[in-house]
């Protein structure tokens, strides 16, 4: 079964929580026959949906549909959350313009022909738009989650695309930590990043979001694999073990819902990033989600009023756009895990609902030139002034 609900704004979102794509790939080619899309956005759950059957029905029911997606750890529908199934959020063509655009093998594409990969559509983006500046445009990139390249890949585009926003989500695969992929109109790949480009004439507004509070607890990274984002010691100490001492569990504890409720945070630039954990390793090692190396030093942090902060968030963006029609983002699958292991899932899942907030669950997210853990990154659209 699949459901749909349509937002003021013109677009619409199509859900299933279950694995027939066939049922929801038909009611996506209806809402484009309805309304016509400029284009769809695809994340599934990786371990019940097969990309290629998706690519087959929309082939098969809507082959002029231009769309493009990714794998994930859940999705975030008009229902609330869901850990199975499907979700396809479609822009209309008469709010807006896209490009997209598949960055294949960007493990060994290098950074210059990646930047250039993004310039180059930027160009064709304004020139095929005729688009005399960047101030209704952002771009959303969608990138394998397991590359460990985000970084590199998110300061590349970022210097290629120059005033344009940028926003984006790292894809999952069920806390599998396996193989994510990404789809763009008819191919499914893997090691590759999608960029779209997006011009609209609805008020809008990029977003980052995180509930961090700091501790005075210090965990110096003394030996660390940068490559494969490992950490083998804090303080001269095996990383897990040390890593448990400083939030006060057993090292057998240590599990998902620990690193999720006890993350390690960066200081960069006066602000705060989290380092969010992975996995442990049997060496006593610590796999993390983003960028770490040797000489970092870290501070223990608790997230803390994820409720609120979120509140506090979607407040600001009202003042700034006037009102939210639909918030379109990614969430890191650490905060869903923290908000269940703290008993707020409901509490979450209430405001999610409430405040029109569709999205994914990513290993992580790309929010300007940076790829950040354990936060909520999106767009608000409002409505537009002639039918506010």
């Amino acid at each position: 079964m699949a459901s749909f609900k349509q937002y003021r704004s013109g677009v619409c979102v199509v859900w299933t929580d279950t694995s027939d794509t066939s049922a929801f790939c038909k009611l996506i080619a209806e809402r484009q026959a309805e309304n016509p899309v400029a284009i769809a956005l695809i994340y599934y759950s990786a371990h019940v949906i097969d990309p290629y059957d998706i690519v087959e029905q929309l082939t098969h029911h809507c082959s002029e549909l231009r769309y493009c997606g990714c794998s994930t750890c859940g999705e975030i529908s008009p229902d609330g959350m869901q850990d199975a199934g499907a979700i396809a959020i479609l822009l209309p063509i008469s709010e807006f313009q896209v490009l997209c655009h598949p960055i294949e093998n960007i493990l060994n594409a290098g950074m210059s022909n990646i930047a250039q990969q993004a310039a180059d559509l930027r160009v064709r983006f304004e020139e095929q738009h005729h688009l005399s500046d960047s101030d209704n445009a952002f771009a959303i990139t969608l990138i394998d989650g397991l590359t460990h390249s985000e970084e590199s890949v998110t300061a590349a585009l970022h210097r290629g695309l120059g005033e344009i926003g940028l926003i984006g989500g790292s894809a999952g695969d069920n806390l599998h930590f396996k193989k994510t992929t990404q789809i763009c109109c008819s191919k499914v790949y893997s090691n590759a990043a999608i960029l779209l480009l997006i011009n609209t004439s609805l008020p809008f507004a990029l977003c980052t979001e995180n509930n961090f509070v700091p501790t005075n607890k210090k965990l110096v990274v003394t030996s660390a694999d940068p490559d494969t984002r490992t950490v083998y010691e804090f303080n001269a100490e095996p990383a897990a073990m040390e890593y448990a001492k400083a939030i006060g569990v057993e090292r057998q504890e240590l599990d998902p819902n620990f690193f999720a409720s006890n993350v390690v945070v960066v200081r960069v630039g006066g602000e705060y990033h989290c380092r969010a954990v992975q996995r442990v390793n049997s060496d006593d090692s610590l796999t993390f989600y983003s960028a770490i190396d040797t000489g970092v030093v870290l501070t223990v942090a608790k997230t803390e009023g994820m409720v609120q902060s979120m509140k506090n968030t979607i407040e600001d963006i009202e003042e700034r756009i006037g009102g939210i029609d639909l918030l379109m983002g990614f969430e890191c699958i650490l905060r869903k895990l923290d908000a269940r292991h703290r008993n707020a899932i409901g509490r979450v899942e209430d405001l999610y609902t409430e405040s029109n907030i569709v999205a994914f669950n990513s290993y992580g997210e790309q929010f300007k030139s940076a790829h950040i853990n354990q936060t909520f990154t999106g767009v608000a659209f409002g409505l537009p002034k002639t039918r506010s």
